[in-house]
């Protein structure tokens, strides 16, 4: 088995990011991974000739996004359609007098939180009043956008994502899972290897799997921190601080239900909301990439209430929401094609982090290294692009590049222009 130079644990974003940058450095790597696919987090997969994204959908801040160029070379295609997040498809049920008072409350709640940004850190619920009408819209939102509702996010941790996050929203047609997946090309993988314990007492690394013990001069844990926080992965002796850090970032819950459309063409991305008067609605997205497709998207309280209910909640939810905009004649026309249920995957168990009030700081703490051969990356280290497939993979890069600097000079590696 390989990975004499380093292992890398977790075929997320992340992981992959480091794998393949230590692999291009020459170095005897090894990625493990405990489920049975690459990606993690991104997931796509192919129905009726369709690639579908089960997890991540958007390049997000897509021009200094690295999966871009990747997605380029690699000869994927970028469609750059808007997204149109801030448009209700013909105004259904949100005519532009509720639209532009909805605005307002917006800009109001975003100029209240950002005066607060000098004080003690707060709840996002703190800067707009609980009986104000937009609330539960802005509620939403945070859902889809967080994982969780205002009342749980961090103000300092949501501005530091907010200031750095850009407008350029671009999809993959082959599926964002299908790029990250990709990028790991002829890197030495093994999947279906759960780590359940680092043994660090020695000069050698020990990694305890199902499938027996590694040993490895160096790691890079690239896990959920569902993993860390819940200790199904156990370091000795122990790291604490680590533990605490990941407990004081959760996973919130966004889920996906796609349904086909049969009879209709659709707008290209068009966009609905489904309630704009209440925080248990969710967000659709038509005709992406000219498909016959409908990707309906659940967030925070509603996603997770969706998952309790069981098998075929979500698709009957959202059903019932765009038949109430549509038109009854609409309910022959959806097919459910797969609904995702991110809070029960196997050792991922949420969608993506976000601070507790008063954590913002565990982000540096999560992705400290230990003794210069234990690294940490995936979103939840990156202090501006947490929730992303790019925080993710520039934090598997920082990861890697920590880890490379602690070889003896001779060994370096020199990253070429085109890496760096």
């Amino acid at each position: 088995m390989g990975g004499a130079d380093a292992i890398v644990v977790g075929a997320g974003a992340a992981g992959i990011a480091a794998a393949r940058r230590l692999h291009d450095a020459g170095l005897d790597v090894m990625l493990v991974e405990a489920g049975d696919r690459l990606g993690g987090r991104a997931r796509s997969v192919h129905i009726h000739g369709m690639a579908i994204d089960l997890g991540c959908g958007w390049l997000h801040s897509a021009r200094r996004n690295p999966w871009t160029p990747l997605a380029e070379t690699y000869g994927f295609t970028v469609d750059r359609s808007p997204a149109n997040w801030r448009a209700q498809w013909r105004d259904l049920g949100f005519p532009p007098e509720e639209q532009q008072a909805y605005a307002q409350a917006w800009s109001r709640w975003q100029k209240a939180a950002h005066a607060a940004l000098d004080g003690p850190d707060q709840p996002l619920s703190s800067f707009i009043a609980p009986d104000d009408p937009w609330r539960p819209l802005i509620d939403a939102i945070s859902g889809y956008a967080n994982g969780a509702p205002l009342a749980q996010v961090s103000l300092h941790d949501w501005a530091a994502y907010e200031d750095a996050a850009t407008d350029d929203n671009w999809a993959v047609r082959e599926g964002y899972g299908t790029l990250v997946a990709r990028h790991a090309q002829d890197v030495a993988v093994q999947l279906d290897t759960v780590v359940s314990r680092i043994d660090h007492r020695g000069p050698v690394l020990k990694i305890e799997t199902n499938r027996g013990t590694i040993e490895t001069r160096a790691a890079i844990m690239c896990v959920p921190t569902t993993a860390l926080a819940e200790e199904g992965l156990v370091f000795d002796p122990p790291l604490p601080q680590k533990h605490e850090a990941a407990t004081a970032l959760p996973l919130g819950l966004a889920d996906k239900v796609y349904l086909r459309v049969d009879g209709v063409e659709l707008p290209n991305n068009g966009h609905l909301v489904g309630d704009p008067h209440s925080n248990h609605t969710a967000s659709y997205r038509l005709g992406l990439f000219g498909l016959p497709l409908i990707e309906c998207f659940f967030g925070g309280d509603c996603a997770e209430a969706l998952e309790t209910e069981g098998d075929g909640a979500a698709a009957d939810f959202a059903i019932r929401e765009l038949v109430a905009l549509l038109g009854s004649e609409w309910r022959n026309r959806l097919t459910p094609l797969v609904t995702t249920r991110w809070r029960a995957e196997p050792h991922i168990h949420g969608s993506y982090s976000h601070a507790r009030v008063g954590a913002a700081a565990q982000r540096a703490v999560l992705a400290a290294p230990v003794e210069d051969r234990l690294f940490f990356a995936g979103e939840a280290c990156s202090h501006t692009d947490f929730s992303t497939a790019h925080g993710a993979y520039e934090t598997g890069i920082d990861a890697a590049r920590a880890l490379i600097a602690t070889l003896p000079v001779a060994n370096r590696f020199t990253t070429p222009a085109s890496l760096a």
